[in-house]
């Protein structure tokens, strides 16, 4: 795809990956700051504002989140397997390297630094929603900073583990998404992207 090369905001936007595979140098806290700072400035319903950060950095407790989290999750893949045996497989490839992932490490959380976990208010309707654009913010803002970032959807599952209450999340809230960020060791391909899928109605014939 060919990126504006005056246009900042459109180079970030082309230029940013799911990167999963991370140096162990720490962001500045100003960075990090900024990255939230971006989150909070997303459009919400009703400039309803849902979101709450978690952040963690300690490895010992990123470490302990993720072999936590890889266990509930691999027996949800696994039984989602029996109806969906293909998509499965592609989930399956998300977990680090080993066998199911499991013996990494870090399963879940690829060896980044920072694990930010996002929650929302329970049964907040358009929560969801909030909660994608907040992310895409800080994902953006921290390649324009120099950082690296993957959303992980698998960060829900630390509800389901015996270490969520590490977290101190409040009985009101629930997980709806964990970000990764740090400075990559990898730069992957861009995957391709569909052009058949603006359909444009009643448009306007010019001249």
């Amino acid at each position: 795809m060919k990126i504006a090369a005056d246009n900042e905001t459109l180079k970030t936007i082309f230029k940013r990956r799911a990167v999963r595979q991370y140096l162990q140098d720490m962001p500045d806290d100003d960075i990090l700051e900024k990255v939230i700072d971006a989150g909070r400035m997303a459009p919400s319903a009703m400039n309803g504002q849902p979101w709450k950060f978690y952040i963690v950095t300690h490895r010992d407790t990123i470490t302990s989140f993720s072999k936590a989290i890889g266990k509930v999750a691999l027996k949800a893949v696994a039984h989602a397997a029996v109806k969906h045996p293909v998509k499965t497989l592609k989930t399956l490839l998300h977990f680090s390297p080993g066998p199911v992932g499991l013996e990494s490490d870090d399963p879940i959380f690829h060896g980044a630094p920072v694990v930010v976990f996002i929650t929302s208010p329970k049964g907040n309707e358009w929560a969801g929603l909030d909660i994608g654009m907040c992310a895409q913010n800080m994902m953006l803002a921290a390649k324009s900073l120099g950082l690296d970032s993957c959303p992980v959807g698998f960060g829900k599952y630390i509800e389901q583990t015996p270490v969520y209450h590490k977290l101190g999340i409040p009985s009101a809230e629930e997980v709806e998404l964990a970000i990764i960020f740090g400075y990559g060791n990898e730069k992957p391909d861009p995957h391709p992207r569909a052009k058949n899928n603006a359909i444009f109605i009643d448009r306007m014939e010019c001249c």
